[in-house]
């Protein structure tokens, strides 16, 4: 066991979130490539602990550093998660069950992203296509906590989520089909907010799905980074149907009718969980805003059978058509047991899959009931607290690690389906001093909300900094 693995140090980083970094990069108090060369060295003193990083992309960011990139951000060091496609680096996926080839050109997504001026230094780790909320593959290795390296650093965006709590850079892209933003969020102590279908644009093959699970979004140390990184965004590319973020600079005056729930469907939380989730109730009622609770999610009993159906659908897309979508070198023989048993699932019960996508397409209509009833629905972001590496080792058997991420990952999916807004924030922690994640959602098209409420509580409980924790 390793705690508290970190980077900050007295460098052109310091512990400066992107928001303050934008400002001494503006006043010249520090450079682009000093910044840069700052990332690159933590990147090295802490990946070969966190197993992080998929593909550096050193050379490239020192060149970009060099000049300016435009952008509210310019200069500011980033990561991407290596599942959307950027210029001059291979997309594995999290998998080595193809060759490495650079990409030809930019993804839509990344395009977009780097827009803003943000500098990639190189690509993160993720589960095996993002299926596991875990990553810890068998040959690449597992991606570890900073808080304690004998725990999982959360879902697909785990690379990002690592990195951005080890003090690497500030921020860094993550995206999200079942809780990979808001996941490695509350497993590292960070903001993540998955924001409303349609609201960040997505690379082709995300757009094509039947349910479009997928959001593209940031990890960040600070509210204010998340709402910056989502006004700038604006300014590149707005889906005109929703309603603007803008500038969110701190809390909105209203007081909000907030559910709380602890249970999902049929799956309670765990004793803990459920302590700490009346704790954040409490603080809630506490600010004046008004605070119910309810017996469980509004989702009804079959919503997680067809979610993970619909998971599998995705899976046996991907089996079976591995060498057209990533080469001829592709090898389902190297994939692992997770990827795999879903590809059976879902091919054993194709029949189901039409009704299956039908009832989770329509899902929308019984959240948008509840949310005229209410303004925010407070969850735990996970049922249970982070596990240790090896929980949801993919190479054990299928049933064993669909079983387990049932019962972790009991509340992010619903967004997911719906499209909705929904954010992790760090409001607890267990008695080791592990960070625990709370979720607020919306409804749709409402992300400021979400925005000015995190201001409100993030000044009320004061985010917990692994730098600033007593090493144990």
């Amino acid at each position: 066991m390793t705690r508290h693995v970190h980077a900050f140090g007295d460098d052109a980083l310091s512990d400066l979130d992107a928001v303050a970094l934008v400002e001494a990069l503006r006043t010249g108090k520090v450079s682009r490539p000093e910044v840069v060369e700052a990332a690159i060295a933590r990147t090295q003193a802490v990946n070969p602990v966190l197993n992080g990083l998929a593909h550096e992309n050193f050379d490239q960011a020192r060149a970009q550093a060099a000049s300016p990139q435009g952008g509210y951000f310019d200069g500011v060091p980033t990561f991407i998660k290596d599942n959307v496609d950027v210029e001059g680096m291979p997309t594995m996926q999290g998998t080595d069950a193809w060759d490495r080839r650079p990409q030809p050109g930019h993804g839509e997504f990344a395009r977009f992203f780097l827009a803003t001026g943000l500098i990639p230094v190189g690509k993160t780790q993720l589960s095996e296509f993002g299926f596991s909320a875990s990553a810890e593959h068998p040959r690449i290795g597992a991606v570890r906590n900073p808080w304690d390296t004998d725990y999982s650093a959360g879902a697909s965006s785990s690379g990002s989520g690592a990195f951005v709590a080890a003090g690497v850079v500030p921020i860094a892209h993550a995206n999200d089909g079942g809780g990979s933003i808001r996941i490695p969020a509350a497993c590292n102590g960070l903001v993540g907010l998955k924001p409303t279908r349609g609201r960040v644009p997505l690379d082709k093959v995300s757009r094509q799905m039947p349910v479009r699970l997928i959001a593209n979004g940031v990890l960040t140390r600070s509210v204010r980074d998340t709402a910056a990184f989502y006004r700038e965004a604006e300014h590149i590319w707005r889906e005109r149907r929703l309603p603007q973020i803008g500038a969110v600079t701190g809390p909105a005056p209203d007081r909000l009718r907030i559910a709380v729930v602890t249970k999902s469907v049929n799956r309670d939380s765990s004793p803990g969980i459920r302590a700490l989730t009346m704790q954040t109730a409490e603080l809630l009622d506490g600010l004046g805003h008004h605070v119910d609770h309810l017996d469980h999610t509004p989702v009804p009993q079959y919503f997680a059978d067809d979610f993970v159906l619909y998971w599998g659908f995705l899976a046996m897309a991907i089996v079976r058509s591995g060498r057209r979508m990533f080469g001829e070198t592709f090898d389902r023989a190297r994939l692992d047991n997770l990827t795999l048993g879903l590809d059976r699932h879902a091919s054993r019960n194709l029949h189901r899959l039409p009704v299956a996508i039908t009832r989770l397409s329509r899902l929308r209509r019984v959240t948008e009931r509840f949310y005229h009833r209410y303004d925010v629905l407070l969850t735990p972001t996970l049922a249970e607290e982070t596990p240790r590496i090896g929980h949801l080792d993919p190479t054990a058997d299928y049933q064993q690690v669909i079983d387990r991420l049932a019962e972790w990952v009991g509340f992010t999916p619903l967004q997911n389906v719906t499209g909705e807004p929904a954010i992790s924030l760090p409001l607890a922690e267990t008695a080791s001093g592990m960070p625990v994640g709370m979720m607020l959602s919306a409804p749709t098209g409402h992300d400021r909300r979400l925005l000015e409420l995190a201001y409100e509580l993030e000044a009320a409980t004061p985010f917990p900094r692994i730098q600033a924790a007593v090493r144990a």
